[in-house]
């Protein structure tokens, strides 16, 4: 996914931000949020209930196994790596790295500290497809799905991601809480303090099956499908059955919607966390929110921005708003000015894309 790229709370069509924001506060609060219609709620307590599927301890410790996806990562690979072989586990650990084509440092950081290292072509990387090599290419029983700048922060982080899937039979995957770098800016500590990856209490996620999904709105049916790849852990015997798809965006909540309705669970685990956040440009974020929303419609016919002038009513607000993070900082107001037009132009040009069919834009491998 989604990582907290997209700046924006998804909303119903013609419904209220602070609606939309009700329903990141019940899910960063892991508790049940009930809209006006009193449909299923979206998300409950993470504990696991033995009654379903706890599994028994096992005669051996489950390996570990983790899929790292790399490119040009020297900047913040040490770290990652010193991060990763530093975690307390009961079995070794094994590292599986997929490079893009790197053309700095990366590779030769990779042959001398992972297990095993898998050179691709940088025009053949798909979201999707290239975690699937990843993951074939690792043996363990769960698989860590990791970016290249997402660092743990403690030795323990392995073991707080993997203890759902150890406890509960009928989790499928995990994903851990992300808090931004010492160096982020306050507008990016904002949306990132109102991702639901950023929230402080676990939760869990699952489908009764296909009539509660049908009854469910598109915004909710997204939310319950919330996952992200930036750091997760997956069991590998559900990914064998659910592979990711081949998607330009999206793998995970794809992946997330489709276990759940399969009758598995997902668990946001926060002790699990990593520091990661990004810096973008206004252009880079238009075309990552154009690619994300044309997906959201195509996965749950969701449109978070369905009409022009809600449009430009989004970029007035979120003007206003960047302003005010951004006040003491001058020179940063043209940036701070483009990504309020660029988000809320991202959402409706990507979603109405889609509901129209058109084609996929040319510059889309370019966005990771």
């Amino acid at each position: 996914m989604t990582e907290p790229g997209d700046k924006s709370a998804p909303q119903r069509p013609g419904g209220s931000r602070a609606e939309a924001l009700r329903v990141l506060k019940a899910w960063r609060d892991g508790r049940p949020y009930e809209p006006s219609d009193n449909k299923a709620p979206i998300a409950q307590d993470a504990a696991p209930r033995e009654s379903r599927g706890s599994l028994p301890a096992p005669e051996h410790p489950p390996r570990v196994s983790v899929a790292l996806l790399t490119k040009d990562g020297e900047a913040t690979l040490p770290d990652l790596l010193d991060a990763l072989w530093k975690q307390k586990v009961a079995a070794p650990l094994e590292i599986v790295a997929v490079d893009s084509g790197s053309t700095d440092c990366t590779r030769g950081i990779l042959q001398e500290r992972v297990t095993s290292l898998v050179e691709i072509e940088p025009g053949t990387f798909n979201h999707g497809l290239t975690r699937n090599l990843a993951v074939e290419q690792t043996t363990g029983d769960l698989v860590v799905l990791i970016v290249q700048d997402a660092v743990p922060t403690s030795d323990e982080w392995l073991e707080h991601l993997t203890a759902p899937l150890l406890a509960d039979g009928t989790v499928a995957g995990t994903f851990a809480r992300q808090v931004p770098r010492l160096e982020a800016s306050p507008l990016t500590r904002h949306y990132l303090a109102e991702w639901v990856g950023s929230g402080d209490e676990s939760w869990f996620s699952e489908i009764a099956g296909d009539a509660e999904w049908q009854a469910i709105t598109p915004q909710e049916r997204f939310w319950r499908c919330v996952f992200d790849n930036v750091c997760s852990c997956i069991r590998r015997s559900v990914w064998s059955a659910h592979p990711f798809a081949e998607t330009t965006i999206a793998e995970d909540v794809e992946w997330a919607r489709d276990v759940l309705l399969d009758g598995h669970r997902i668990v946001y685990t926060p002790q699990a966390t990593v520091v990661h956040s990004h810096e973008r440009s206004a252009l880079y974020e238009f075309r990552r929110t154009y690619l994300l929303h044309r997906r959201l419609w195509e996965l749950f016919e969701l449109q978070t921005i369905p009409t022009l002038p809600l449009a430009v009513r989004a970029m007035a607000s979120s003007l206003a708003l960047h302003l005010r993070y951004e006040e003491q900082r001058p020179a940063m107001w043209p940036h701070a000015a483009a990504l309020a037009a660029a988000w809320p132009a991202g959402q409706y040009l990507g979603a109405r894309a889609a509901v129209r069919g058109q084609p996929l834009p040319r510059w889309r491998s370019g966005i990771v």
